[in-house]
């Protein structure tokens, strides 16, 4: 007897989507989903939810075991300024995953042009969405090693994309200090410091 073939996503889950319409598709695409929700008592609801295409995403943070350092940037982030938390972020060294691309890749990339320094014993520690009510990007987290010798340049990032990023390198300790004191409130960032600090500082 064959397989079953799979159920179409439209039916996934007691969900019938009934149209994606494309709201905008400037720096990245929001569109609006109408579907309908079976519910428990059987009778169904008609709903709508805007999805924001912003990803996939991959992220790094750099730790240098034997000093117990790690590699911080600080940038501009126009979204928690009109939030009202001040103009800019630190975080883990990041970037989006171009279409076909590899998330190790990118991290790679993305350490030599904002953080000017080279990667090793990358390890990919998790995958996740960072706010999947509204956003569909999923990240992909490493830790990697760095030493003194690999400090290629100053970093900063690309002019032409409008980056002017500053290198932070502190101790493991100060940076969680900073998390609870709520200097760091981006949430990639304290994911992956809290996994160093679990990890020893090394891994």
């Amino acid at each position: 007897m064959p397989p079953e073939a799979p159920r179409p996503m439209e039916e996934k889950g007691g969900i019938r989507i009934q149209s994606r319409e494309v709201l905008s598709e400037n720096w990245f695409r929001l569109e609006k989903v109408t579907f309908d929700q079976r519910r428990a008592d059987g009778s169904e609801q008609r709903l709508q939810r805007e999805v924001y295409h912003n990803g996939p995403g991959a992220a790094v943070l750099p730790v240098d075991a034997e000093r117990g350092t790690v590699l911080l940037v600080r940038q501009l982030r126009i979204p928690a300024l009109v939030n009202g938390d001040g103009l800019m972020l630190i975080e883990a060294c990041a970037g989006m995953v171009e279409k076909g691309d590899d998330p190790a890749r990118t991290v790679l990339q993305e350490a030599e042009q904002e953080m000017g320094c080279r990667l090793q014993g990358l390890r990919k520690v998790l995958e996740l969405y960072t706010s999947p009510g509204a956003s569909a990007e999923k990240l992909h987290l490493f830790l990697a090693r760095y030493t003194q010798d690999d400090r290629t340049g100053q970093g900063g990032g690309l002019a032409g994309e409008g980056e002017q990023i500053e290198v932070l390198e502190m101790p493991l300790g100060q940076a969680w200090a900073m998390v609870e004191s709520g200097e760091i409130i981006d949430a990639k960032t304290v994911i992956l410091l809290q996994h160093a600090r679990l990890a020893g500082g090394g891994f």
